[in-house]
């Protein structure tokens, strides 16, 4: 997306995007399921996903609303959340915009199950420019490990007539809970990190070629 055209974040859901209605069942000795479920509902881990409308771009951009199919895919190949070109890399790792929240542990965000993928120098000035959440603090990282560790979901557990949804949380891809669990985003595990200094991006956007 152009910086002069920008409507919305890669994966930003759309108003057209809405959950499509699926029956979820369980699967005896399996945990849950969808049950019309079909092959591109799980991941490769066979945990099972969200069924979101694919309508990008169509209807408004709901901007408090991710949707988990593109968050999904942006996070796996390491694309930039707001455009979707390759985020940026250099020796010290791949680059990440956050908000701050340096106070919650020492050495934080290192250690922490994080949901938003990264991001490219050009989307950092953009965001930071554009986004109220960010405009109230942000903190930019370069990581150097990001292991995917698991998913963000629902998870269900049995009831008298179905599965019966009881919480949303992280859960690590080797829990067994993960069986029972309606995904809607990736979690990578972030470790590794180094500050850097949003003057720092702001000025390596400055002396870019322009698009």
């Amino acid at each position: 997306m152009r910086e002069n055209h920008i409507i919305a974040p890669y994966i930003t859901a759309w108003s057209a995007e809405q959950q499509i209605p699926s029956r979820v069942v369980e699967r005896p000795g399996h945990g849950v399921g969808y049950g019309d479920e079909l092959v591109g509902d799980r991941d490769a881990r066979g945990v099972l996903w969200q069924r979101p409308a694919l309508r990008h771009g169509v209807g408004k951009p709901e901007f408090g609303r991710v949707h988990p199919l593109r968050q999904r895919r942006a996070m796996r190949k390491l694309l930039c959340q707001v455009c979707a070109g390759p985020a940026d890399r250099n020796d010290d790792g791949v680059l990440w915009l956050l908000r701050d929240y340096r106070g919650d542990w020492p050495d934080w965000p290192d250690g922490m199950a994080c949901t938003e993928p990264p991001v490219c120098v050009r989307c950092v000035v953009l965001s930071l420019r554009l986004c109220p959440a960010l405009r109230r603090g942000a903190a930019a990282f370069r990581v150097r490990r990001f292991e995917v560790a698991g998913v963000r979901g629902t998870l269900y557990r049995k009831g008298v007539s179905g599965p019966v949804a009881v919480e949303g949380s992280n859960f690590a891809y080797d829990d067994p809970d993960t069986r029972w669990v309606v995904a809607s985003a990736l979690v990578r595990e972030l470790r590794g990190c180094t500050v850097v200094p949003l003057t720092e991006l702001a000025e390596q956007h400055d002396a870019a070629p322009r698009r």
